[in-house]
């Protein structure tokens, strides 16, 4: 299932605005005990207050008045509202400015542990090892090859690239750091290279809005080839070493028409191979793991269809492998003579794997049948295996499955080998591996385990760590502990929870402080993983948890459907349930429990302080999702048509009427609420920036605390932060620093 969505990573968008702020009117507020004591008596700005604007919409009788509608401004230029984004920016810094040492200090911490020069796990393509490398001091990636002596080949797990004077010279064929330096916001996304290893195409972004310019250069002397293609969306091939395909996105962002590209022509004459005029639906472009095949996508959030192009001839249209058909989703991977479909619908819920021969789509054969329990969630197709992906109890399994000779009918699969691990949580996902060889790569990792490459030998069964992310700073897994537990839901459900804390500093009788995550959107599984960052929580005495929410995908798609549309509110009542849980199993102190989410974990965010906002001390919404109501009712905005399938089309009353109950800025109340930070970015194209700045104004207008409410607008970035790596991590030593404060835990030391 396509997953363009208002999902997001777990960066978190916390920075100081590097821009002249304008001077504003100053005096003293008063605060709240915890807040005041490490403000003392500093004069500090007065919060800017939203001014009132009558906005009157009215749908099925109820009339709702937006006074706060003006702040949204498409242009990103508007004097007045730059002006309210700044004097925020302002205010937070100010509130802020006590903590500066603390941010400095988490600063260099978080940077302490980052080995700044490294490289990735090399991997063969053709005749060449291709890795990335980071640079002492440098922001950015470098991206290498280097020639393999003995040329092509299947290779070993237990093969490593040699360097030294006499071996083939390294060969930087993009530096990222070199484009960087000439703006604010820089991200690649694609970064392809021609079947004949000449050429790189790139997909570079520098606002942060997601829309890219493509690059094609000389991989040997770095030389543009040809003009650039504007407009793209994240999604490139090499058809063959003289033509791509793209796909481009109308006016409302949405990935609508694929393209096809002559190296030398102009972008004005490409070919248009298909255009997808379905609002509802996306467009993803793939490129078979047998690199035979492209695979065009077509997706909304209940349906997906799939189309190919044959790479022997490029020059041909597109070809259907599935229909269109309403509420069946298909995956498609191919090797040999078959397509191997993996089929969901509203029956088959957690989807099936069927195989067919290319020249009969309609002789499907089962391979693997449904089941309730299992989730079939990835495919990964190799030249004599068949990797299985699949999800029970919330964890991933992996399973690799022996092929017949390529050519041979596949009636069955044969019992299958299974990767063992370690860990009672963990996380584990494919990595880009060779098709023609039986090394499957993969990423493994747990709350305790950083990301571990693996290779693992499909002939034997062996698997080989390629590398381990190094953690500096004395990083002892073993000091750790990793738990998974289980909430009640208020309907009775068991909702899981993955918990992290250090052994020698957690005392679990109710007095640690306790940082708790939720997601719960889009089908998207948050994984119990490594993130180096929580180190500065978790070091401090903090229990860090993991809420899995029925809205995402951890425990099948029932669990994803019964967080969705008219039982969104599971999402929320779940989060609380999770909360509850901890708190009653002396897992966290009341008085210093914080809770985060991003994107459409801020909607979660914002839904739960309206409901429960006595149960919280702080709270971190970072790009949050929270104006639900108006902007589902306009199409204008990106991602809107696309996702009336994931929270409904308010169009409808009885959506209009569900959406608007726990809709965050229409629920905002006269209420006490806790300590709040609130982050945007000005270019995000996934969550207008004016949705937190409304839930902020309204949030300054009716709640009845002097507790903190914070909101930093980066003008600089969009719904993924920052895009250099130290500059990120600026943003989260601000946001730990506000967590501390919050938690009235400044003194704590790692």
């Amino acid at each position: 299932m396509l997953q363009i969505g208002r999902a997001a990573s777990w960066a978190l968008d916390f920075r100081f605005l590097s821009r002249k702020q304008p001077s504003i009117q100053r005096r003293t507020v008063a605060l709240s005990k915890s807040s005041a004591s490490h403000t003392s008596n500093m004069t500090i700005p007065t919060p800017p207050i939203g001014e009132k604007v009558d906005h009157i919409m009215e749908m099925f009788g109820d009339v709702r008045n937006d006074q706060y509608y003006w702040l949204r401004d498409d242009s990103r230029s508007n004097p007045k509202v730059l002006s309210h984004l700044q004097q925020e920016n302002v205010y937070t810094n100010a509130v802020m400015a006590d903590t500066r040492q603390l941010q400095e200090e988490l600063y260099n911490e978080l940077r302490g542990r980052i080995q700044e020069a490294d490289m990735t796990v090399p991997l063969r393509k053709g005749t060449y090892f291709y890795y990335e490398k980071t640079l002492e001091g440098k922001q950015y990636k470098q991206h290498c090859r280097q020639l393999i002596v003995g040329g092509e080949g299947p290779g070993s797990v237990n093969e490593v690239m040699k360097t030294g004077p006499d071996e083939p010279v390294e060969e930087v064929v993009f530096d990222e750091n070199v484009e960087a330096e000439k703006h604010e916001y820089y991200h690649i996304g694609a970064f392809k290279v021609s079947p004949n290893h000449k050429m790189i195409a790139y997909a570079e972004d520098t606002k942060g809005d997601e829309i890219y310019t493509v690059y094609v250069i000389d991989a040997q002397n770095g030389e543009l080839i040809g003009s650039p293609l504007m407009g793209i969306a994240d999604s490139l091939e090499w058809a063959d070493s003289e033509t791509l395909v793209y796909i481009t996105m109308d006016d409302i962002h949405r990935p609508f028409k694929v393209w096809r590209h002559h190296l030398g022509s102009d972008q004005s004459d490409d070919t248009c191979l298909y255009h997808e005029k379905d609002e509802e639906f996306y467009l993803e472009l793939h490129q078979s793991e047998s690199k035979e095949y492209h695979f065009v996508v077509s997706g909304s959030k209940t349906t997906q269809f799939v189309l190919y192009l044959n790479l022997s001839d490029p020059r041909k249209e597109l070809k259907y492998v599935t229909q269109r058909v309403e509420g069946v989703d298909t995956v498609v991977s191919h090797r040999g003579n078959h397509f191997f479909i993996k089929r969901r619908s509203e029956e088959i819920f957690n989807s099936e794997l069927l195989v067919c021969p290319i020249d009969d789509l309609t002789a499907t054969t089962m391979l693997l049948p449904h089941r309730p329990s299992i989730k079939l969630q990835e495919l990964q197709a190799f030249k004599d295996y068949l990797v299985v992906y699949e999800r029970e109890n919330g964890l991933v399994k992996v399973t690799i499955y022996h092929l017949p000779p390529a050519g041979e009918p596949i009636k069955s699969l044969s019992s299958g080998q299974t990767i063992q691990f370690i860990d009672p949580i963990y996380s584990v996902s494919p990595v880009e591996s060779q098709f023609n060889s039986h090394i499957l790569r993969y990423e493994y990792g747990s709350l305790h385990t950083p990301p571990s490459i693996y290779d693992y030998d499909m002939n034997i069964g062996k698997s080989v760590l390629k590398k381990v992310e190094p953690v500096l700073g004395g990083f002892d897994k073993e000091k750790y502990e990793i738990l998974r537990k289980w909430a009640v839901a208020s309907d009775g459900t068991q909702v899981p929870i993955s918990i992290v804390y250090r052994k020698d500093m957690v005392k679990l009788d109710g007095t640690d402080p306790l940082l708790l995550y939720g997601y719960g959107s889009y089908e998207i599984c948050i994984e119990p993983d490594f993130r180096a960052t929580r180190l500065s929580l978790i070091d401090r005495g903090f229990v860090y948890a993991i809420a899995h929410i029925r809205g995402g995908g951890e425990m099948g798609r029932k669990w994803y459907e019964d967080g969705k549309l008219l039982k969104k509110k599971n999402t929320f009542t779940d989060f609380i349930a999770c909360a509850e849980y901890l708190l009653k199993n002396q897992f966290g102190s009341k008085e210093k429990i914080c809770i985060d989410g991003r994107s459409a974990g801020g909607l979660l965010i914002g839904a739960v302080l309206n409901m429960r906002p006595d149960l919280f001390k702080a709270a971190v919404a970072g790009v949050p999702f929270v104006d639900v109501v108006t902007t589902m009712l306009d199409s204008s905005i990106p991602l809107t048509t696309a996702e009336w399938e994931e929270w409904g089309d308010p169009r409808e009353e009885k959506f209009y009427f569900y959406m608007k109950s726990y809709s965050p800025v229409d629920n905002v109340q006269s209420q006490n609420y806790p300590n709040i930070l609130v982050t945007a970015g000005l270019n995000d194209p996934r969550v207008l920036y004016s949705e937190p700045a409304k839930y902020v104004a309204k949030l300054r207008e009716k709640k009845t605390d002097n507790n903190l409410l914070l909101f930093k607008c980066d003008f600089g970035a969009g719904h993924s932060s920052k895009s250099g790596r130290f500059d990120i991590l600026e943003e989260d030593a601000f946001r730990i620093a506000f967590v501390l404060k919050s938690l009235d835990l400044i003194s704590c030391r790692a």
